[in-house]
């Protein structure tokens, strides 16, 4: 008998310190991944080198997330190949400001990537999810959509957003073997995160003291999107250190 061919799996924003996480340990688990970028592009092909290299499948992607036109028809070829059946919607960017003080440009820019985004990969992908009968989305968020954050209004609402989107579509697709999840993590250690949380700074605002680890929500999204986690649906699931 042949065997079944393995699990697609598309992490937006894969090219990032989180989303290579991300995708290696879906590598790892198995299945074949789409390493997707917009402008880190490079980085998203030296990730699947390193992933082919050492025995996995693995593709990259390029388009932007807020073109839904580009968005469509790239996702368009992909699905020729095959369905994706665990969808990881990790592209975001934040920009801050204070609200009085926020540009129109800015909460456009953070919606349009944290928000729209999700609409413009995720709602192309559906139905052949749908016809599998089995699927995860699994949308990362983050603590500010929970407790929010000075200077991230604009953040706060798109990945807020998100989470309302969550549980809808969670319901929509339940009885299709799908499963939709988002993860929320708090402050993980990365280039991005160590110019703005110094060590003293994460002890004073994390009970266990320290940040946590792209690995470490990689673990927690590739349990998400494994069989084990077939009846966990809906959720926003918090990873950060006991903050809240």
């Amino acid at each position: 008998m042949k065997p079944s061919p393995p699990r697609r799996a598309l992490v937006t924003g894969g090219s990032g310190e989180i989303g290579a996480a991300i995708c290696r340990r879906l590598a790892a688990d198995g299945l074949h991944v789409l390493v997707h970028a917009n402008r880190g592009i490079d980085r998203a092909q030296l990730l699947a080198a390193e992933l082919r290299a050492g025995g996995a499948r693995a593709d990259a992607v390029a388009f932007d997330v807020t073109d839904a036109d580009a968005s469509a028809a790239a996702l368009s070829a992909i699905v020729d190949a095959g369905p994706i059946q665990v969808l990881v919607n990790n592209a975001g960017v934040h920009d801050d400001a204070v609200f009085p003080g926020m540009r129109r440009a800015q909460w456009q820019r953070v919606v349009d990537v944290n928000l729209n985004g999700f609409y413009n990969v995720t709602q192309p992908l559906m139905l052949p999810m749908i016809r599998c009968r089995w699927g995860r989305v699994i949308n990362i968020t983050s603590v500010a959509a929970i407790a929010g954050n000075r200077g991230q209004v604009n953040y706060a609402a798109a990945k807020g957003a998100l989470h309302a989107a969550t549980r809808a579509l969670s319901l929509e697709v339940a009885s299709r073997g799908v499963t939709v999840n988002a993860v929320a993590p708090g402050i993980i250690g990365s280039a991005m995160g160590a110019t703005r949380f110094d060590a003293q700074t994460v002890a004073a605002m994390v009970p266990m003291r320290r940040a946590g680890r792209a690995d470490e929500v990689a673990a927690l999204v590739g349990f998400l999107a494994s069989d084990d986690a077939g009846y966990i649906s809906g959720q926003v699931i918090s990873i950060n250190g006991g903050m809240i």
